[in-house]
């Protein structure tokens, strides 16, 4: 297990932050901290993350998030930066890349909407 890692492990002792499933989520919901961090990252208000997301169900769950981050922001940003390339990588490719005749056979195919 990485180093880093095994340090973000480390700081899970937070009531609003939790470990599972290889992710971080906010405590007793299936929101994850990436869609709180990103969100809060866009400028988005702890109220207007809320209204996003309403099974957070309370503020202080979305304030709990958003300092759980700032209190931990280099490893939070090297998990997400590391979400990201895994997620990069597991998609491959670009079709135009990979099959660049099939690529060019769904541009000219007929998209099926009717012409005013």
């Amino acid at each position: 297990m990485p180093v880093r890692i095994m340090r973000l492990q480390a700081l899970i002792h937070h009531d609003y932050i939790e470990h599972r499933d290889g992710g971080y989520f906010v405590a007793g919901t299936r929101v994850s901290l990436d869609s709180v961090v990103c969100a809060f990252q866009r400028g988005h208000s702890p109220a207007r993350i809320l209204e996003r997301f309403p099974m957070l169900g309370k503020l202080a769950r979305v304030y709990g998030a958003i300092a759980f981050y700032l209190d931990h922001q280099p490893e939070i940003d090297a998990y997400l930066q590391a979400s990201a390339r895994a997620f990069d990588a597991a998609l491959g490719a670009p079709l135009a890349e990979y099959d660049p005749g099939l690529w060019q056979r769904l541009q000219r195919a007929p998209t099926g909407d009717p012409k005013p």
